[in-house]
């Protein structure tokens, strides 16, 4: 039994209490995933490591905001903000340099951590999470059951709402499927706050202006988002405040590929602390930008040695342990769509990829980032038909939940989703485990 149990129940009551659990209107639409009676526990050295990720990562978000602005603003590397905007619309570019939220960040930080053999990889910074209202209510139902869950039972409410404490929850139809956990999530705030559509946007203004809304939906979708013109007029004229800001350059993967550039060196050097520059390079893999433009004959891509892309294609397939992904601005840059392993692939279907990558530069860059593989681990699944729990092998990817209050990040809550271990994609899926996270005994 251990140390941090305080009730001794079987697998099987375990398993029965957390289904007795779930809200009678679940927590997505047409989402199920595999049950396991035992959260995930984490070791000491992963849990230290996942909890200085936190302030290391607002300093980054701060850090790439005055990067952008001042590349923008002609100070620094004007280059940087014309690679961030490329493909956007001017209006999109405009909206993200407005003045009245400059200097406004997310808050909540969500990073995708692969966990791997040497550590936690950072594969991607989401700015718009799902799984808040999942994680809170993964805490919440452990921790009945008596597991010190990291954030405690009501770390990731309590964080929500110091982070959020008028905001109203506005969600668009593409992000409908969260809709369950995020209604359950505004039930359970001690504020009053209403989780609204955007089609009802107009038919929910009950109180007077400004309105704050927590933003549920991509810019990169604005077209498709009922009423975004009008409240994006709200809000340029100070009647509407939004979080996370309505900043498409801070939701970019090119910012992973950007930290590793040579010539960026010096000013993340000088934007960020020894100890935060530190934790970032081992944490974030070496990326590159997937820029088409040739580079001097007597030039190559660092850690790469080639000097163009051409010669990647030839690469054989442990040459080929890297990953490509579409940065961000576009309905395939979430949800793991957009994303090509190279090991995974033929020699033809990578260069494809490659071919694609470069192609589409000009709209939607691409990163290439070297792939970490997850570490094995043995979890217990619960198998229904047996009425019994069965250690599985697995990969896992870790979603910490770093709420920002006070100008400080707040970690609440740990997403452990556990992966058959033939899968080299993490993500949510039907036969994974969605767990909380403990410290290891």
């Amino acid at each position: 039994m251990p140390p941090h149990r305080t009730a001794a129940l079987t697998s099987a009551e375990r398993i029965t209490a957390i289904r007795l659990a779930f809200p009678a209107g679940g927590l997505f639409h047409d989402k199920e995933w595999v049950l396991s009676p035992e959260p995930f526990a984490l070791d000491e050295v992963t849990l230290d490591r996942i909890e200085a990720l936190g302030p290391a990562l607002l300093a980054f978000q701060r850090a790439c905001n005055r990067l952008y602005l001042e590349s923008a603003e002609g100070q620094v590397y004007p280059w940087v903000a014309r690679l961030l905007d490329q493909g956007k619309p001017q209006g999109v570019v405009e909206l993200g340099r407005h003045a009245a939220w400059r200097d406004e960040l997310p808050r909540v930080i969500r990073p995708d951590l692969v966990l791997t053999e040497r550590g936690v990889c950072i594969s991607e910074l989401d700015s718009v999470p799902g799984g808040i209202g999942l994680t809170a209510w993964l805490n919440l139902t452990y921790a009945a059951l008596g597991d010190a869950v990291i954030g405690g039972a009501t770390g990731m409410i309590d964080g929500f709402a110091a982070a959020f404490p008028r905001e109203d929850i506005l969600i668009s139809r593409e992000s409908g499927d969260y809709q369950p956990e995020m209604e359950w999530l505004a039930e359970h705030t001690a504020a009053r706050r209403r989780v609204i559509r955007t089609a009802d946007y107009d038919s929910s203004r009950q109180v007077p202006p400004p309105h704050s809304f927590y933003r549920f939906f991509e810019i990169f979708d604005l077209d498709n988002v009922e009423h975004s013109s009008a409240f994006l007029r709200q809000a340029m004229a100070g009647d509407a405040d939004f979080s996370p800001p309505l900043k498409a350059f801070l939701e970019e993967k090119l910012w992973l590929a950007l930290f590793w550039t040579p010539q960026l060196q010096e000013w993340w050097s000088a934007a960020l602390s020894t100890p935060h520059l530190s934790i970032l390079r081992e944490s974030i893999p070496f990326g590159w930008i997937m820029n088409p433009q040739p580079l001097p004959v007597t030039a190559v891509y660092p850690g790469l040695d080639i000097n163009s892309w051409d010669e990647l294609k030839s690469f054989g397939r442990r040459q080929r342990e890297l990953v490509l992904k579409i940065s961000g601005f576009s309905e395939r840059g979430w949800g793991s769509r957009g994303v090509f392993i190279g090991h995974d692939l033929s020699q033809e279907a990578w260069a494809a990829a490659i071919d694609e990558a470069l192609a589409s530069f000009a709209t939607n860059p691409f990163v290439l980032q070297r792939f970490h593989a997850g570490r094995v681990v043995n979890h217990p699944a619960w198998q229904g038909e047996r009425q019994a729990a069965t250690l599985e092998r697995s990969r896992v990817r870790l979603c910490p939940y770093y709420f920002v209050i006070g100008g400080e990040s707040r970690l609440s809550g740990v997403l452990a989703t556990v992966c058959p271990a033939d899968k080299k994609i993490l993500h949510g899926m039907k036969d994974a485990m969605m767990l909380p996270c403990t410290a290891a005994p």
